[in-house]
């Protein structure tokens, strides 16, 4: 018996995702951290029952843990496959996450798996060409520009992603949803202000008023506190507030203010 999905395909992200499959066409989903993109890839491939293989890009990620590196095993020399080359043979599923923080030497080696001929030659094992098996599907992720880490796409890798999902922050009645699967409270009306509280604080950073803008993450932490017994202001302070303090009291405070208004002291 499959366990009930966590998450709420609001925007029909499935059946963009289903299409591409059919089609063999490669998938870039697009949107902010703790939108669900990471949920939603792990729930398409349980979906389709596809072994799927990912790897988190940062400025450490390097070739080998792509396509592989030498190995020394009693006395001999061996060759340990990267996920790249192992999801490639087996016709597995890749997904590359925050593809956009990885740095050129990286992205060049990957460019060579994914053009239309999706084969790479292994030029760290005696230059092996490796052909992808047909079933071969890979999806990325991007942040937006305004990360921290995150570099804009060459052009080239762009277009090895013809479609293009974006994904934003859901409705607030959605997002509600979604908490709700995460906790077993009925606190609907202090999580409904939990998640106006996340709302507001998304659209003052993204016009740059403040530092940071909350995730699902955070407001499924919200909710979970308000489970444990927490008193809705307190964990709006706990969750929501006390990350502001990193940039300074002056921060810290607008938040802090805005909580008071929603909450009360």
């Amino acid at each position: 018996m499959l366990a009930e999905s966590l998450y709420i395909d609001w925007n029909n992200s499935f059946e963009v995702l289903d299409k591409a499959y059919e089609l063999d066409l490669f998938v870039l989903i697009i949107g902010p951290k703790g939108t669900g993109k990471t949920t939603l890839v792990r729930e398409f491939s349980a979906k389709k029952n596809i072994k799927l293989e990912s790897i988190n890009f940062s400025l450490r990620t390097r070739e080998s843990h792509l396509v592989g590196s030498k190995s020394l095993e009693n006395g001999s020399i061996g060759f340990d496959e990267g996920i790249l080359v192992k999801s490639m043979r087996e016709g597995n599923m890749l997904y590359l996450d925050e593809i956009n923080a990885a740095e050129a030497d990286v992205l060049l080696r990957l460019d060579e798996a994914l053009d239309d001929r999706r084969q790479i030659v292994l030029k760290e094992s005696g230059g092996e060409l490796i052909q992808a098996n047909s079933n071969w599907f890979v999806v990325a992720t991007i942040n937006p520009l305004t990360h921290v880490g995150t570099k804009e796409l060459p052009p080239q890798i762009l277009s090895r992603f013809p479609v293009r999902i974006r994904l934003e922050y859901p409705p607030e009645e959605i997002e509600l949803q979604i908490v709700k699967k995460y906790i077993s409270g009925s606190n609907d009306k202090e999580l409904l202000q939990g998640i106006k509280l996340a709302n507001l604080l998304r659209q003052a950073a993204a016009v740059e008023e403040l530092y940071y803008s909350p995730s699902l993450r955070e407001t499924i932490a919200f909710g979970k506190l308000l489970d444990a017994g927490l008193k809705p202001r307190q964990a709006a302070d706990i969750v929501f507030a006390n990350v502001y303090s990193q940039w300074g009291n002056v921060e810290y405070q607008k938040v802090s203010d805005i909580i008071t208004s929603m909450f009360g002291n």
